[in-house]
């Protein structure tokens, strides 16, 4: 019987001998060590380019949807601007029209008293369509001169008024709302200037 039968598990761990290890010199990858390959975690230069590129992407978003936000907000500001506008001339048209009306009838009209009703009946039509708008106008003459809704074109000399008091009114200011829309020029008083008639007369005695 042959007493080397039972060696074969110690030459055959190989399935090939110690003449398949000799002529291999190539390094032997396990699985396990794929996996571990694979799985390995990233160098800090590559999760900073990964930081880098996320936030540039994000970047980039914010600033798409702002310039979005941007030319929506432009488009609705011109729409309400372009309605307000469109609202405001609906209310003055009317007034323009009765103008127009006036106008025509001065030619035919042979008394001057028709007339003026006519025009003060426009501004009555202008003062409710200010109303409607928030338009009232700035205190005029008889008030006291304020310069913040004032401004003084000239002085006039006179004693029917204390001074600082607004004596007429050139042209009428307006607020719209609480915000000045357009000052009011006026003429404000001063005191006469006093003349000392005594003066030239010479001393008594003398």
């Amino acid at each position: 019987m042959n007493d080397n039968a039972g060696d074969k598990p110690e030459n055959g761990q190989n399935g090939q001998g110690d003449e398949g290890s000799e002529g291999s010199e190539e390094e032997v990858i396990f699985p396990e060590d794929e996996a571990t390959e694979a799985g390995e975690e990233p160098t800090e230069l590559e999760k900073a380019h990964a930081e880098r590129d996320r936030m540039r992407e994000q970047l980039l978003r914010i600033a798409a949807d702002f310039d979005n936000f941007r030319k929506r907000s432009r488009k609705e500001i011109e729409e309400v601007r372009r309605r307000a506008t469109e609202d405001t001339l609906r209310e003055v048209l009317p007034i323009v029209d009765n103008l127009e009306r006036a106008a025509n009838a001065m030619g035919d009209a042979t008394e001057v008293a028709a007339v003026a009703d006519g025009v003060h009946m426009v501004l009555r039509g202008f003062e409710d369509v200010a109303s409607r708008l928030g338009l009232k106008r700035v205190p005029g003459a008889g008030n006291q001169f304020d310069p913040t809704c004032h401004d003084a074109m000239q002085q006039e000399e006179t004693d029917e008024y204390p001074p600082g008091t607004i004596v007429s009114e050139i042209v009428p200011g307006y607020y719209l709302g609480e915000r000045l829309l357009r000052p009011a020029m006026v003429v404000v008083a001063k005191p006469p200037t006093q003349t000392d008639d005594q003066g030239d007369e010479p001393p008594k005695g003398a």
